[in-house]
């Protein structure tokens, strides 16, 4: 890659969300109707559906189970992302209709209960000097508890808030997401070598798969008129209700799991593990859940996503700083007020 198509380093804007606002925009100028509708929709289902077989292909469960001796730090977050989360996006409702249209509170309500992220949660703790284990495992149990988390607690919350939630749902769930997903778990021991040899070209399948699905949502909006329910004053309002939101999160993450008694390493672990929400598990499920209205269910996901890129980045560098400066000088003048080295920064 030359350096020309490098993003500065100060601007960590996810070249992937690029893509998906370039699909996003493909969606709004050529939308899919008609025949081609039917057949972008047989593909998105088709496509969700490896999505979820490689998940459960990958995983390692072994991995998982030996990160079970920490459960204390994997409740916590799992707390954080199954419990506090909602319970925030309940809280919000009183939002509705004078800050958030209905089909804007379901999206930011559905946002709250998808799992949390794998690969960023890992990478930012391990910038930030944390337990990079502890995220690992943290994440994969997000991942496997939202394969029946999410669609369960959408099956209890998004019933009245518009969200279309059925019986005739939560056997989409099942049979797009569950079965392929179980299905790739069993043939792992067998395919797992070869889903590892070949992890770049995979990865362009999972995110192909992804953009496939929000243009064929997109797409869907378009059609039957729902961007008219977004306005620019609505689309500002939202960005200010998921700033908060994730800074409650992030401050919760890190002084709870402080009161929890957890050490500096675990507490970066949880706050990353714990605060973040995860597109690629989130996108899939809402074109199950929404339908037609998933174009609109969908964009807090992907607001809110960018945005905990962009603002973790900063947290970890500002963390592993904190180290740094926390190193205490090999030669101390001799002083009585010497006390303690460099403080944390919150």
């Amino acid at each position: 890659m030359s350096r020309r198509t490098k993003l500065p380093s100060w601007l960590p804007v996810d070249p992937y969300i690029l893509a998906l606002l370039g699909t996003v925009v493909l969606a709004a100028l050529l939308p899919a109707s008609g025949a081609a509708a039917d057949i972008a929709g047989g593909a998105s289902t088709g496509a969700v559906a490896l999505l979820f077989f490689l998940y459960g292909a990958r995983l390692s469960t072994g991995e998982a189970l030996d990160g079970l001796r920490h459960w204390r730090l994997h409740l916590t977050v799992l707390g954080a992302t199954f419990l506090a989360f909602p319970l925030l996006g309940i809280a919000a409702r009183s939002l509705e209709p004078l800050v958030l249209t209905p089909q804007l509170y379901s999206g930011l309500l559905f946002l709250c209960l998808v799992p949390s992220t794998i690969q960023s949660s890992i990478a930012f703790t391990s910038i930030a000097r944390g337990n990079v284990p502890a995220a690992i495992c943290a994440g994969s149990f997000s991942s496997l508890a939202g394969i029946v988390l999410t669609p369960l607690l959408a099956a209890l919350l998004l019933g009245g808030t518009g969200g279309g939630f059925s019986a005739d749902s939560l056997l989409k769930i099942v049979l797009q997401l569950l079965v392929p997903f179980l299905a790739g778990q069993l043939l792992r021991r067998w395919i797992g070598g070869f889903l590892l040899r070949h992890k770049k070209a995979l990865g362009y399948v999972d995110r192909g798969s992804i953009l496939l699905v929000v243009y064929t949502a997109f797409s869907e909006g378009m059609v039957a008129g729902v961007w008219h329910q977004v306005t620019p004053l609505r689309l500002g309002a939202l960005l200010l209700v998921e700033a908060l939101l994730l800074a409650a999160m992030l401050a919760l993450t890190w002084y709870g799991a402080k009161r929890l008694g957890f050490g500096r390493e675990d507490r970066i672990a949880i706050q990353f593990a714990g605060s973040k929400k995860s597109l690629a598990a989130g996108l899939p499920m809402a074109s199950v859940l929404f339908g037609a209205q998933a174009a609109v269910a969908v964009l807090p996901l992907m607001l809110f996503h960018q945005m905990q890129l962009m603002v973790c980045a900063v947290i970890a560098k500002r963390r592993a700083r904190d180290v740094v400066t926390a190193v205490p000088f090999p030669h101390p003048a001799p002083s009585r007020n010497w006390g303690s080295q460099t403080k944390e920064r919150p």
